[in-house]
């Protein structure tokens, strides 16, 4: 990375889904759960492909769908949910990281910024997913917990979806005690979804973009990064 000098902090965000991986680790979780066996593979699969189109329309209601994505870990309980999540990661996540992925990271690790992921998917998928991509700091979408320690199925604090990343982003700033002008932002994203952060920070980055976010990209000039080229 060729940066120009500053004396701000560098952060470079990244979503997740798409983004760094080539895959929506949300989604697959969903999968893998039917594979196991842990929810009824009558009616799930559709139900997750229905979110997952919602999701990519920008039309989601997160609130029904961590309900519904969270049912399965609700009913198996802690120590058999890290045990699954451990395979998932395993036979899924780990084989789909790419080395492009992690050298675009490691770029900006070299240049000196800060790495951030903030992505919609779940802390519980998302925490070992950012450990393995050596990235400590994750904002993902948090899970309540209940009276026995365990997920409610309900969310906890903003959603880190749309314009709940910017909510997010805000309120890690100033627990650092920053503001946006104190510090220089990219973030790189796949989604239409993320238009609201990418019209937040300093250096949008479209990164795989689907096709709303493509065009929202060429009419305003951003760069699209083609990180996991077709074919």
């Amino acid at each position: 990375m060729n940066h120009t000098p500053s004396a701000k902090p560098r952060l470079a965000l990244f979503d997740l889904d798409h983004t760094l991986l080539p895959l929506d680790s949300d989604y697959e979780w969903g999968q893998f759960t039917v594979r196991e066996g842990f929810v009824d593979a009558r009616d799930f699969a559709a139900r997750n492909a229905a979110f997952l189109a919602d999701y990519r329309a920008g039309t989601l209601d997160v609130h029904a769908y961590v309900d519904f994505a969270t049912e399965a870990l609700r009913r198996l309980g802690p120590e058999a949910s890290a045990a699954a999540r451990a395979r998932f990661m395993a036979e899924v996540i780990e084989p789909a990281i790419q080395p492009v992925a992690r050298e675009l990271l490691q770029r900006h690790r070299a240049a000196g910024d800060e790495i951030l992921i903030i992505t919609a998917t779940n802390e519980f998928i998302t925490t070992p997913i950012a450990r393995a991509l050596g990235v400590e700091t994750l904002l993902a979408l948090n899970l309540e917990r209940d009276s026995h320690g365990w997920f409610s199925g309900r969310i906890a604090g903003t959603p880190s979806m749309g314009a709940g990343k910017v909510t997010r982003m805000q309120q890690w700033l100033a627990g650092r005690g920053w503001d946006w002008g104190d510090v220089h932002t990219s973030f790189y994203s796949d989604s239409r979804n993320d238009i609201p952060l990418l019209e937040r920070v300093d250096q949008p980055v479209a990164t795989n973009p689907d096709d709303t976010l493509r065009e929202h990209a060429s009419a305003h000039g951003w760069p699209i990064l083609e990180l996991f080229p077709a074919g």
